[in-house]
This record gives structure tokens, C-alpha cells and sequence, in this order.
């Protein structure tokens, strides 16, 4: 199999994993030649009291900063202009993203329109940025997007209410601080919701049509992290084993999808949060098992692999068999951190579904790598499943 692939991967960012790594930001931005930085944050991390772990280090580096804290969960891309027209204004040649993917994603895109220039909007798509960034620090206090090392940055276009993505080389973090003690205080929830959602970036990575060696390596360890040790991350916040394993779980699940992309969950999850302003890990973790129902006939040997890593027993099983357990497990864990069996528990207007089968279907890249080509009918039955599944 491995003489018939070819690929390339370029994955720069400089990593620094482990328990006070969040003591190395200062001088991390003074290795990158940063003298005045945009610290965009999360505002629950302010509230929760996590600022001052972050400034801490900036300080005694004597390093000017400005903060901005004011990221919702699902950002628009007015919030990307206005953070850059504050970092314009100060002269920051330095941007660190402190909190989940939303701070992560508008830092990424401050960093670019320094030095490109112009609005966020004007880089959604691929490759359309054209110059690298100042230099890009990410702090990820969640275990979920994976952002601190992907070329990724998602957005909601208020004008027409639909999720894009800035994509290209350029949107790289020059560095990732990941600090386990920092994802400590985060709620069972959101811990659930983004630990769902790290596992969806590797599950559609490894099943994507663009997988390989590398990448199904980076899927195969996340999943399995993640697997074993989100039940105990949601059940105590204070567990600092099940915390790092989970961090490092995003991490390689972000490596993989980086490489190989993600598939149809994303696509029609990108309705739930652009039309309702549904947590992007939340949809990604209601839609999982459906759309993995689906996908079966697609690569069956993958998802009967997956089963085995989700912790099922494939014994004596036919190819079939063990990988209906994939889409068990998938339903167990779920049930088991909390996470709403249905779309109907989230509120979702029923009649709006094949509006919202319409927009999944032109998330193009998503859709394309996915394992099984869905049409408009079956995407609109799979939310229809979603939704209120039959007895």
C-alpha cells in the first residue's frame, strides 16, 4: 500500500509539551523576536482566573502586551477585523492565542492580516494568503480543536450566517505551548464536548480518502488516548494524567487532520453552528455515531480497526460485524460523558433540515475526503436520523 502513496506533509509548528510548559511563554515570544504582543483569550479563562498564569511569564520578560478577550465560542469574522485593528493600533508584532480553537483561530487570523492587510473575509478559502504572519504563539487550554498546529482557521460570515475556513501554510503557529495544568478547570462539559471533537478530527482523518501512513499513525494514538481516558478526565477535572493524555490526544488528532483532513461529521456540523450557534464539539459529538453508521460500507477494515482501538472485542467477529462495534462504542462513549443522544435535544427545528443538507454539502474538501460520497437525499436522512432516530 505504501509504494502506491504519495504525499507531502509540512507540519513546522515547534511544540512544547508538559506540566509548567506555560512558564516558557515570555521567552518563547523573545526567541521569536516579539516585543509587543496581542494576547487574544478566551473569556471564561479571564473569569476562571488563568490570566495572570499567562501574563506571568510575559512580565518577567518585561514584554509589552494588549489583551483581548472578547471570543465567543463560535466566532464571526468581524471579531478576527476588530482584534487585528487593535493589534494595527498598538503595533504588535507578536500574536499568542490562549483557550480553545475560537482564540486559537481568531489569533491565527490576527498574525496573517498584520501582514497582509485587508479583512479576514478576503482569506477564506485556500491559499489565498500570500504572506507569512508575525510570529504566532498558541496556548490551548481545551483538548479539542487541535488548532495550535494546523493551517486552519474557522469563522462565521454574519452576512449569510454559513462557517469557512482561512486555509494555507501561512496560518501554521510558529509554536504550541501545551500545558496540562491549564485544562484543569474546565467544566465536565466542555470537556466532553471538545474531548468528542479532538476524537472526530482523528476518526474522519483516519477514514479520510487523503490518509496515510503518517497521518493513520497521528489517528490511531489520538483515538486511543482519548478513548481511555476521557471518562476519567470528565469524572475528575483534577486528574492530571487522564488532562495530559487527553491534551496530547488533541494534539496528534490535530496532526492528523492537518495532514488528511476531516470528513461529513464536520460538513454537517458546520449548519448546527453557523444557523444555531450549536458548540462546534457538540455537533461534531451528536453527529459522530450516525454519520459513522453510514460511512460503514466505505472502509469497512478501518472501521473494524477502530472498534478494536475504541476498546471492543472483534473476536470471531465477520469485517461487517466488528465494525458495526465501531459505531457501539462511538454511541457508548458518548452516552457515557454526557453528550445528548439526539438533534431534537438541541432544539434544532426539524423543518429545517434540508436547508441545512443544502450548506453541508458545499463544505467541498470535508465532503470530498469522506469514505462513502453522500447525495442530498441521504445527507438530509442522516440529519433526520440524527434528529429523532427510529424506534
Amino acid at each position: 500500500m505504501i509504494h502506491t502513496q504519495s504525499f507531502t506533509v509540512t507540519q513546522p509548528t515547534r511544540i512544547r509539551f508538559g506540566v509548567g510548559a506555560v512558564n516558557e511563554l515570555g521567552s518563547t515570544v523573545k526567541e521569536f523576536k516579539g516585543s509587543k504582543v496581542l494576547l487574544v483569550i478566551d473569556p471564561g479563562l479571564v473569569k476562571a482566573g488563568l490570566l495572570p498564569k499567562l501574563t506571568a511569564s510575559l512580565e518577567q520578560e518585561q514584554l509589552s502586551f494588549v489583551v483581548y478577550d472578547q471570543v465567543d465560542p463560535e466566532p464571526g469574522l468581524k471579531l478576527a477585523d476588530q482584534a487585528y485593528a487593535i493589534a494595527k493600533e498598538a503595533g504588535c508584532d507578536c500574536v499568542i492565542g490562549a483557550g480553545g480553537g475560537s482564540a486559537m483561530d481568531v489569533a491565527k487570523a490576527v498574525s496573517i492580516l498584520l501582514t497582509n492587510g485587508g479583512k479576514a473575509a478576503d482569506y477564506l478559502g485556500l491559499g489565498l494568503i500570500k504572506k507569512a504572519g508575525v510570529p504566532k504563539i498558541m496556548v490551548p487550554t481545551s483538548a479539542g480543536t487541535g488548532a495550535e498546529v494546523t493551517f486552519t482557521a474557522v469563522f462565521i460570515n454574519e452576512e449569510t450566517g454559513s462557517k469557512g475556513g482561512m486555509n494555507g501554510d501561512p496560518l501554521y503557529p510558529d509554536a504550541a505551548i501545551l500545558d496540562p495544568e491549564l485544562t484543569i478547570s474546565l467544566p465536565p462539559k466542555v470537556t466532553a464536548y471538545t474531548g468528542i471533537d479532538a476524537l472526530t478530527h482523528a476518526l474522519e482523518a483516519y477514514t479520510s480518502t487523503q490518509a496515510h501512513v503518517l497521518s493513520e499513525m497521528y489517528s490511531l494514538e489520538a483515538i486511543s488516548l482519548i478513548a481511555e481516558n476521557l471518562p476519567a478526565a470528565c469524572a475528575h477535572g483534577g486528574n492530571i494524567e487522564a488532562r495530559s493524555a487527553m491534551l496530547m490526544g488533541s494534539l496528534l488528532g490535530g496532526k492528523a487532520l492537518a495532514i488528511a483532513g476531516v470528513g461529513l461529521v464536520h460538513a454537517m456540523a458546520y449548519p448546527l453552528g453557523g444557523m444555531f450557534g450549536i458548540p462546534h464539539g457538540l455537533a461534531n459529538a451528536v453527529l459522530l455515531p450516525y454519520v459513522v453508521q453510514y460511512n460503514l460500507p466505505g472502509n469497512l477494515k478501518k472501521f473494524a480497526t477502530l472498534a478494536e482501538v475504541l476498546g471492543q472485542n472483534t473476536d470471531g467477529l465477520s469485517l461487517r460485524e466488528a465494525a458495526q462495534l465501531c459505531v457501539d462504542a462511538l454511541f457508548a462513549l458518548n452516552a457515557d460523558v454526557g453528550i445528548p443522544a439526539t438533534l431534537e435535544e438541541l432544539d434544532i427545528p426539524a423543518d429545517k433540515i434540508p436547508e441545512m443538507a443544502k450548506i453541508a454539502l458545499t463544505v467541498a474538501r470535508p465532503v470530498a475526503n469522506n469514505p462513502r460520497r453522500p447525495t442530498l437525499d441521504e445527507v438530509i436522512a442522516l440529519y433526520e436520523q440524527a434528529w429523532r432516530p427510529a424506534a
